[in-house]
């Protein structure tokens, strides 16, 4: 346990963002999983939907430090290619 006055105010902080990042996270997953399943039921036009307002989430996660951008970057690449496979 933190002996100092800051080093306190600095795990209370710590806990607080450590919750708000895991629900950004979380919100993230969904989004993806909402495109993914759309992909795997061969339904183009909703996957490009569901990628198309999933991206600007996922942008928004590395803006906040959620995400490092290079992953962003790769799972939004990678659904991109998947999506335009189906037929």
């Amino acid at each position: 346990m933190a002996n100092h006055k800051s080093a306190k105010k600095r795990i209370r902080r710590n806990d607080k963002f450590q919750l708000i990042n895991k629900v950004r996270k979380t919100r993230v997953r969904t989004f993806i999983k909402k495109v993914e399943n759309y992909i795997l039921d061969n339904d183009k036009k909703n996957a490009e939907i569901a990628f198309k307002l999933a991206q600007p989430e996922m942008h928004r996660s590395v803006g906040k430090g959620v995400f490092k951008k290079n992953t962003i970057s790769r799972k939004l690449s990678r659904l991109s290619s998947k999506i335009k496979l189906i037929k």
